[in-house]
């Protein structure tokens, strides 16, 4: 269980320096690009166990 923890960590952690990056970006449709990462995270976020 650790392995998939440490796995959704660093997949949400490289999606919050891209949505930092996108936000500055002007060559990339920013709002697009941004909408589809923060799917993402919103399902990584939701799929990762609760720890108590």
């Amino acid at each position: 269980m650790t392995d998939t923890t440490d796995a959704v960590t660093e997949a949400l952690s490289v999606i919050d320096k891209a949505l930092a990056q996108m936000l500055r970006r002007e060559l990339v449709s920013s709002g697009e690009v941004t909408d589809v990462l923060l799917d993402v995270r919103t399902l990584l976020t939701l799929s990762a166990p609760v720890e108590h």
